[in-house]
């Protein structure tokens, strides 16, 4: 029997380490929202779950003890985490984002050398600051360059863990790809829905007013306020006392400052109540010029019954054989005139809401989940064989990945040396 096959005694059910980047936010951001699916996966399959961060405590976190997780603070660059992790020894260490896998697996191998090690990317952040990168240089998120040193540490990251899980096709594609990453390697793993799904049907009549949301700390999510701010003038000159209300987890002064009642451009800050707001809203602005990963505020938006305008960089990954449930446009005009429409035109508004169904199949929860605990049901099985077939994994392992516990060594030395008198 497999080890991570969930026994009957409570005190000896499989163990998943999860080594955050931060405490989940699930209202601050879909990365929080995300997480918690993970969570709420493994204890459905009978694990418990011991979450460590090396972040500050944040009051907007989830209470994670409340559900029965374990909860460690935990230090960068110190043997704390190697005594810590060698009394644990969990069978599955999840780490969330490349970041934590740089700071944490080599310690992670060295006292649980049989743990499986999964890597949760979140979304490609190399793909993502390259795109940063390239709009700031003027050009577009086309022109973005992949084979940057974030890249290369990152894909390092990648072909290290025993599973990466991608939550993109569009990225899975180009990490197996372009990356040469093996497949299995990989799991395509989106977000997680419940079942059933039912979208808001409150009709056309009944909704009012435009809606945007996004963490102000996300760096894509900024640059669409100020993207917002260009275009609404033009589309409140056509959608008469319409207003636009932009929610966010840590609105900054400068966003606070751009609020302006007399135009209808409303900054509202935290979101009390995404269902609230968005099953009232009758349109959802995400004019995104850079980015990656999936759109949490997009599937929120498809999940209340709600169209969206967005960019090719917003909708990315996310389409279908169906229309999408709104318009996705690249040029300022044409983004412009699609918020207009779907405003205006009760039809057009309505047939969007019609093609939410078919957009909301690849995130069914039960498919999702069996897909994640076969794979790893399988790599226990032979984890050495396993590792075995991945000969830049194991390179990386020898070679690279001594660097950064070398660099965490001196650091932690270092630190030593400052604190003796």
């Amino acid at each position: 029997m497999s080890s991570l096959t969930p026994p009957k005694a409570s005190n000896t059910l499989p163990l998943l380490l999860i080594i955050g980047y931060v405490w989940p936010e699930p209202n601050s951001s879909a990365a929080g929202s995300r997480m918690m699916q993970l969570i709420s996966s493994f204890l459905a399959r009978g694990y418990r779950i011991n979450f460590a961060s090396p972040a500050d405590f944040s009051d907007h976190a989830v209470d994670l003890q409340a559900l029965g997780v374990d909860v460690t603070a935990i230090e960068l660059n110190n043997t704390s985490f190697d005594e810590f992790v060698a009394e644990l020894q969990p069978q599955v260490v999840l780490f969330d984002r490349f970041m934590m896998e740089e700071q944490f697996a080599w310690r992670v191998s060295n006292n649980c050398p049989q743990a499986i090690r999964i890597l949760n990317m979140e979304d490609l952040h190399s793909l993502r600051h390259a795109r940063q990168q390239a709009i700031k240089a003027g050009g577009n998120s086309d022109d973005a360059e992949l084979n940057t040193e974030m890249a290369h540490r990152e894909l390092a990251a990648i072909f290290r863990s025993d599973l990466t899980l991608v939550i993109s096709p569009f990225e899975y594609q180009l990490i197996h790809q372009h990356y040469q990453v093996p497949e299995s390697q990989l799991l395509l793993l989106p977000f997680m829905l419940a079942e059933p799904t039912q979208p808001s049907s409150l009709p056309f009549e009944q909704r009012h007013h435009f809606v945007s949301i996004g963490n102000f700390r996300h760096a894509p999510n900024w640059d669409a306020v100020l993207q917002l701010r260009q275009l609404w003038p033009a589309i409140r000159r056509q959608c008469g006392d319409a207003e636009l209300h932009i929610y966010g987890a840590y609105p900054p002064k400068k966003a606070t400052q751009l609020h302006n009642s007399a135009i209808g451009f409303h900054i509202k800050g935290w979101a009390q109540d995404v269902t609230e707001l968005m099953s009232n809203a009758r349109v959802l602005l995400a004019p995104l010029r850079f980015g990656a990963g999936l759109k949490g505020k997009l599937l929120d938006a498809m999940c209340h019954g709600l169209p969206s305008v967005t960019t090719p960089i917003g909708a990315e990954g996310m389409t279908v054989a169906a229309d999408w449930p709104g318009a996705v446009r690249s040029e300022d005009q044409a983004f412009i005139d699609e918020a207009v429409r779907l405003y205006q035109d009760r039809q057009a508004w309505q047939q969007a809401v019609a093609q939410i169904p078919a957009h909301l199949v690849p995130y069914q929860r039960s498919t999702l989940e069996q897909a994640l605990f076969e794979r790893i049901y399988g790599i226990d099985q032979d984890i050495n064989g396993h590792r075995q077939q991945h000969f830049i994994g194991a390179m990386l392992q020898h070679h690279s990945l001594k660097s950064t516990q070398y660099m965490s060594q001196w650091i932690e030395a270092k630190n030593k040396l400052k604190s003796q008198p």
